[in-house]
């Protein structure tokens, strides 16, 4: 503890004496400070004991007394120590008055006790007070680095939270909550997630102080631009040095923790993408091997193939390919919340189904791909939902946005497979792959390769190749009919529609069947095919059908 008024008073040496605050003993002393000034207020930081003789002041004038004390009490002065036996045989009056009456502690000097004996008293038990804190730091210290070693990050938040009597958190890059202690202390954390948001969005290290039913004060952790984590302390009032030293050494242990685990999962991935190539290739087994228990149980259990590219890339595809993408009006950020990825999409999105996995306790495998990103993961898990309601809340805003926001995020487009086992695995890849397109054409976050089996082919038509291919094909009949020559385009809808049922296509035309006959030979001469090929039907029907779509 620092030294106080009262350890000062039973200082055996000082044989300083009580005479007015004597129950405000128990406040800390910052300093021993000598001013005979009739003002030293402007010189005062607050928390000093100040020495004086009274050289310059009339100590024996109430209203002077008053004034004088009142402003050392308004500056924080702890004490006033007075010296007998120099200018006053014995503390006047007014100034014990004045003490009493302000509750300002006056302690009587003697005039054997130099004001240089209480400076280095003072001094001393200060010095004292730190190399405490810094051996309980040191102390705390091995505590936590043995915590951590044994248990990991419970462990060491367990042994925080009591060097500090209060509760401390681990946060992930998501802002999710991965450990608390004591366990009660996970529901408050969780409260917590909109302000280690915030924290995120400041490079790292940063730190803040929230408010509320106790004193938190959150701390990133990483060495990078991004925080990887974060940390949050809570207690009853502010940190004193002995914990600041202990919270300090966690974060250094924490960061040490996440930094260290950067090569290591760099590491993961490249065992990933081999397990992936293998299971791609058709080789469970050799997958099996090479992951060991690195991904449980998951290359056995039905699961889940995600692929995912960036808007940009999924856009510079299209173009590629001779496909348009619909265009997805810009997001307006300020109407609907969507999860931030610091202008990178897909590590954003990594970082939201590795940290819903962890949170479930979930095995997921997760792969950069160039510019897209594979993930397999467990069907119906987690990390499936994660996508699943991120790429929701992309599409919600989408919808919501009332206006064209200049600053458009480059989000991610994804694909989703049909539930599959590792025996099935490039099947997945190529459902992924067709939702992930169909997701490009329509504009969308998401497709599931379910919702094209349950679907109609009819939407996959609004591609700029088959609109061309439809107008190519019908274009001489469009023209045919221009001149006024026949309507053979609706004649061929009708028939069509009617699988070659004449009397039904006439009748729906309003004309005779030789008329529509006739007709019909007439497409077959300006097409130059014929309609006995049912190959030919069915792409005359899809042109019609694309053609018809366009119109609308």
């Amino acid at each position: 503890m620092p030294p106080t008024l009262a350890s000062l008073v039973h200082h055996s040496a000082l044989k300083l004496t009580v005479r007015a605050g004597e129950d405000r003993l128990d406040v800390p002393v910052r300093w021993a400070h000598v001013s005979e000034l009739a003002d030293p207020v402007p010189y005062m930081e607050g928390g000093e004991l100040l020495l004086i003789t009274a050289l310059t002041l009339d100590a024996e004038d109430p209203d002077v007394m008053r004034r004088y004390v009142k402003r050392l009490a308004g500056a924080g002065v702890v004490g006033l120590g007075f010296a007998v036996g120099v200018n006053y045989e014995e503390i006047p009056g007014a100034l014990v008055d004045a003490a009493v009456e302000e509750g300002l502690p006056l302690l009587e000097v003697p005039r054997r006790t130099p004001f240089l004996a209480i400076s280095k008293a003072v001094s001393a038990a200060i010095a004292a007070d730190q190399y405490r804190a810094v051996t309980a730091g040191f102390a705390a210290q091995r505590e936590l680095t043995r915590q951590a070693l044994s248990d990991g990050p419970q462990g060491l938040l367990a042994a925080l939270a009591g060097q500090v009597d209060g509760w401390a958190a681990l946060y992930d890059a998501s802002g999710a909550v991965v450990a608390a202690a004591p366990e009660w202390a996970g529901r408050r954390a969780a409260r917590l997630t909109p302000d280690v948001e915030r924290l995120r969005e400041r490079p790292a290290p940063a730190s803040s102080v929230v408010g509320g039913e106790d004193r938190v004060e959150l701390h990133s952790l990483g060495t990078g631009r991004r925080p990887r984590a974060a940390l949050a302390v809570g207690t009853a009032a502010a940190l004193g040095t002995a914990e600041r030293y202990a919270v300090h050494s966690a974060i250094a242990l924490l960061t040490l923790t996440t930094e260290r685990s950067r090569p290591l999962h760099a590491a993961e991935q490249r065992i990933g993408a081999a397990v992936l190539r293998m299971l791609l290739a058709g080789q469970p087994e050799h997958a099996r091997t090479v992951a060991g228990d690195l991904y449980g149980d998951l290359l056995d259990a039905p699961f889940r193939l995600v692929l995912a590219e960036s808007a940009s890339a999924s856009a510079a595809r299209a173009h590629a390919d001779g496909h348009a993408r619909v265009a997805a009006p810009k997001q307006s950020r300020s109407q609907v919340a969507v999860p931030e990825t610091n202008g990178d999409p897909l590590g954003g999105l990594a970082e939201i189904v590795e940290s819903a996995a962890a949170r479930s306790g979930e095995s997921v495998l997760v792969v950069p791909d160039g510019e897209r990103l594979v993930v397999l993961a467990v069907d119906g898990g987690a990390a499936v939902a994660a996508c699943g309601e991120y790429a929701l809340a992309l599409d919600t805003a989408r919808t919501a946005a009332s206006e064209q926001s200049a600053g458009e995020e480059d989000e991610p487009v994804i694909g989703l497979s049909a539930p599959a086992g590792p025996i099935a695995a490039a099947a997945a890849y190529k459902q992924a792959e067709q939702a992930l397109s169909v997701a490009r054409r329509r504009g969308r976050s998401l497709v599931e390769h379910e919702e094209l089996a349950a679907g109609s082919v009819l939407p996959l038509l609004a591609d700029d190749a088959v609109r061309a291919f439809a107008d190519g094909l019908l274009r001489a009949l469009y023209e045919h009919d221009a001149t006024g020559r026949g309507d053979l385009v609706a004649s061929l809808r009708a028939w069509l529609s009617r699988h070659g049922q004449w009397d039904a296509a006439a009748a729906d035309l309003g004309v005779h069947r030789h008329t529509l006959r006739y007709r019909m030979r007439r497409v077959e001469e300006i097409l130059g095919r014929s309609l006995d090929d049912p190959d030919v039907r069915m792409e005359l029907w899809l042109a019609l059908k694309t053609t018809a779509t366009v119109t609308e």
